[in-house]
C-alpha cells in the first residue's frame, strides 16, 4: 500500500480489496469483501461497514456507521452478482445505508457530488445522478430513479419504481408514489404542487426564457384539466421545443407509474401559482 495511505490498524480490510491513492481508513472500519474498490482520496470514517462488489468513488467520504453494499432486502434475490457503483466526491453522512442489487448483474448507482445525509437509506436497483440532495431519513424503495440536482426532503418515503426528475425539489414528510416531473417543487400529504422550483432553477443559471416555457408547460399538464396525453401534445405545438422543454415532456410521456397529482389516492388541489406569473403576464 502507499506510504501516503492513513489506515488505523484496528480496521478490518478483506484481502484483494484494492485501496487507492491517499486513502485514510479510521478506526473500527470494516471491508469485509475482497471485490471492494476504494478510489483514491476516499476518506472512511470510524465504524463504517463495505461489503460485496461494491467501488467508492475518488475523493467520496463515508461516515461512521454507514453501511454500504449489503445483500438487497429484495426477497427475489437469490444470491446473484450485483453491484454497487458511489460516484466521486460524495459525503455519504452518518448510518445511511445503501444495499446492493438485486437481478444478475445489475448495479445500485449514486452519482458524483451527492449529498446522502444521516438514516437516508437507497435500496436494490436505484439510480441516483449528480449532484442530488436527499436529506435525513429520505428513503428511496427498489427501482426509483433519481435524477440530476433533485432535492428529496427529510423523512420522506419514495415509491419503488417511483421517478423524480432532475431539479425538482420534493419536500420533507411527504409520500411520493408517483412520478414527480422535473423542475417542479411540492409536498405534503397528499402532495401538492406548487410550480416551478424557481430558486433553485435561478441558483442553476436556468435563463428566464427557459423558465417561462417551463411554467407554461406546468400549467398545461396541472392548472389546464386536459388529459396528460393531449396536454402534452398542446406543449409540444406551442412551446418552443428547448432542450428543457424536451426533457420534460420525454419525462411525462415515459412515465410507468404516472405522474403525482394526476392519479387517484395522491390527488392534486389546484394551488397559488408561485412568482413565475410575474414573468409570463
Amino acid at each position: 500500500m502507499e506510504k501516503t495511505h492513513q489506515i488505523h490498524p484496528t480496521a478490518i480490510i478483506a484481502p484483494g480489496a484494492k485501496i487507492g491513492k491517499s486513502v485514510t481508513i479510521e478506526p473500527y472500519v470494516v471491508i469485509n469483501s475482497p471485490h471492494v474498490v476504494i478510489e483514491d482520496h476516499v476518506v472512511i470514517k470510524s465504524h463504517a461497514y463495505i461489503d460485496g462488489y461494491t467501488t467508492i468513488g475518488e475523493g467520496t467520504t463515508i461516515y461512521p456507521g454507514a453501511c454500504i453494499g449489503t445483500k438487497t432486502q429484495d426477497l427475489k434475490y437469490r444470491g446473484e452478482k450485483t453491484f454497487v457503483k458511489i460516484g466521486k466526491h460524495c459525503e455519504i453522512r452518518e448510518f445511511v445505508t445503501i444495499n446492493s442489487s438485486c437481478q444478475e448483474h445489475s448495479t445500485v448507482e449514486v452519482g458524483d457530488h451527492c449529498l446522502i445525509m444521516a438514516y437516508c437509506h437507497i435500496a436494490h436497483n436505484c439510480k441516483v445522478g449528480n449532484r442530488v440532495i436527499m436529506s435525513n431519513n429520505a428513503t428511496l424503495a427498489g427501482h426509483v430513479t433519481v435524477e440530476d440536482f433533485a432535492i428529496i426532503g427529510g423523512l420522506t418515503p419514495i415509491h419503488q419504481f417511483v421517478r423524480i426528475g432532475r431539479y425538482a425539489m420534493v419536500g420533507g414528510m411527504s409520500r411520493v408514489t408517483h412520478d414527480i416531473p422535473p423542475y417542479t417543487i411540492g409536498g405534503g400529504i397528499p402532495y401538492k404542487f406548487g410550480g416551478l422550483n424557481i430558486i433553485g432553477l435561478k441558483r442553476h443559471g436556468i435563463p428566464l426564457d427557459t423558465r417561462k416555457e417551463l411554467s407554461k408547460a406546468f400549467k398545461y399538464i396541472y392548472r389546464s384539466q386536459m388529459h396528460l396525453k393531449d396536454a402534452l401534445q398542446v406543449i409540444e405545438e406551442e412551446l418552443v421545443l428547448l432542450p428543457e422543454i424536451q426533457h420534460f415532456i420525454e419525462f411525462c410521456r415515459q412515465t410507468r407509474r404516472g405522474l403525482m397529482g394526476l392519479q387517484g389516492g395522491e390527488e392534486e388541489i389546484p394551488q397559488a401559482d408561485d412568482e413565475e406569473d410575474s414573468e409570463t403576464t
